[in-house]
């Protein structure tokens, strides 16, 4: 009979890898992020045997307080495309800059053929906006804003002028302080 103690025993055990504690603290980290998937387009390839099917998939991620992400991404899997574009949206949030519930000015701009207009909105009157633009604001937490999508119909291009004219928010006592005003808290 082997002792307990008994340094080969343990030796043989099977040793605990860090890569699984790690991935458990990500999900701790990243469960408060709600995914939402965008878009899903499959392609296919026509070969000898066949037609071969690829797909990629446009995936949203937001904390609900004013953190917001999207990734692209492609895979021979449906399952697969999700997962990375999941991943690449944690990897790629930035931050609104928000008054409480909206946004503090008005914002136009555009990529490729896509032009986007978004407004702070009073409130009560919730997020008016297309299906595309919408999930980004609802994911950041903002519940009143206006936004008109201008142009081009495709969801890439939609997300990106969205995150684009993102970018451009700035707080309202930035603005003052460019105006020459005195900044209030």
């Amino acid at each position: 009979m082997a002792k307990q103690n008994d340094p080969q025993k343990r030796d043989s055990s099977p040793k605990r890898d860090n890569s699984q504690r790690k991935e458990k603290d990500k999900e701790k980290v990243n469960s408060d992020l709600t995914e939402k998937v965008l878009h899903i387009n499959r392609c296919s390839k026509v070969v000898k045997g066949g037609r071969k099917f690829s797909f990629s998939a446009l995936i949203l991620v937001g904390d609900g307080k004013g953190r917001v992400g999207y990734g692209f991404a492609k895979a021979n899997e449906l399952t697969d495309a999700i997962r990375k574009g999941g991943e690449l949206a944690r990897r790629n949030m930035i931050s609104i800059e928000n008054d409480g519930i909206t946004i503090p000015h008005e914002v136009l701009e555009k990529w490729d053929g896509a032009i986007l207009l978004i407004k702070p909105a009073p409130d009560g009157s919730g997020v008016i906006a297309g299906s595309k633009v919408r999930a980004i604001f609802e994911l950041a937490g903002i519940s009143n804003v206006m936004a008109k999508n201008m142009g081009s119909n495709n969801p890439i291009n939609q997300v990106k002028v969205a995150f684009k004219a993102i970018a451009q928010l700035c707080s309202r006592n930035k603005i003052k302080q460019l105006r020459g005003a005195p900044a209030t808290v």
